[in-house]
């Protein structure tokens, strides 16, 4: 934003729902967290539909792309890691261990263990919406001046809690739930959250306002050279530079493609760091938005 703005105000500007930096924000849900970040942050920051439909085409386009130079890099992973001096021999244990891993908890589930997995799901998105009942309007009434943060609106406690109560729940004996599928389970109410994101997809608005691809190019290569940089300096693998940046741009739908690339017994890797980013996600979001409503023009 402050780089465009510097150049083409105009482009980063709006006022109200379809501001641009409220448009942003939903890509910033995505590209840390995935779908549901970004919805979070459309409803958050009261994203206007339109700006909301022109965002997606942004994130999808420039993050396909994006997603393609990870594929090829994958092919020529021996030479990048050579030119990082990268530890190459790390790698290799990491498919032997997640085959040990899902051996060791993996089953078939019964019908009891598929109803505790739902069972729990949807327990903790309930408690979630009963406590943001009572936080947001309770902040609202009390702490009016905080509204310009969003912390009076109830969808952004929901997923702040529903978030949190995951990541409670994987120290405890529910992270067992990963053996009867808790993560295929995941994965396809993240394809029904996808799909219906992309409805509300506009491709032809990218046509009225081309220069938005170069906010959102500028945005890719700036994550691009930090990851590439930071990965030279650890003298990390390309794996783990191209399946970490695709578990944040990606999310779960596409990071264990890019991790299969390399080794298809790596595909978990992929979902685990994707899930991760889920769990930053909002957070990390939330305050970029607020970043961004900062220094937008």
């Amino acid at each position: 934003v402050l780089i465009v703005s510097s150049f083409s105000p105009e482009t980063v500007g709006g006022e109200g729902p379809d501001a641009l930096w409220r448009g942003l924000s939903t890509v910033a849900g995505s590209w840390i967290g995935g779908g549901a970040n970004q919805t979070a942050m459309k409803e958050v920051f009261g994203a206007g539909d339109k700006i909301f439909s022109t965002m997606i085409a942004v994130d999808v386009i420039v993050a396909n792309l994006w997603m393609g130079l990870l594929l090829y890099g994958s092919g020529i992973t021996k030479k990048i890691d050579k030119l990082f001096k990268a530890d190459a021999p790390t790698i290799d244990e990491v498919p032997e261990n997640m085959v040990n891993y899902q051996l060791q908890v993996a089953k078939i589930p019964n019908l009891t263990e598929t109803m505790i997995l739902v069972a729990i799901g949807f327990g903790v998105t309930a408690v979630s919406h009963f406590m943001a009942d009572i936080i947001a309007p309770w902040i609202g009434n009390n702490y009016p001046e905080l509204a310009k943060f969003s912390l009076n609106s109830k969808f952004f406690w929901l997923i702040v809690l529903a978030t949190t109560g995951g990541l409670l729940l994987s120290f405890t004996r529910a992270r067992k739930m990963e053996g009867v599928g808790a993560s295929r389970m995941g994965s396809l109410f993240l394809y029904v959250l996808v799909a219906s994101i992309g409805m509300k997809m506009d491709i032809l608005a990218i046509a009225e306002s081309p220069k938005l691809f170069l906010v959102g190019g500028i945005w890719m290569m700036i994550h691009a050279g930090l990851q590439l940089g930071v990965g030279r300096l650890m003298r990390a693998p390309f794996f783990f530079i191209a399946v970490g940046s695709q578990a944040n741009v990606g999310g779960a739908a596409s990071a264990p493609v890019v991790a299969s690339a390399f080794h298809p017994a790596l595909a978990p890797v992929g979902v685990l760091l994707a899930v991760l980013g889920y769990a930053l996600g909002t957070y990390a979001a939330y305050a970029c938005g607020l970043l961004m409503q900062a220094v937008a023009p």
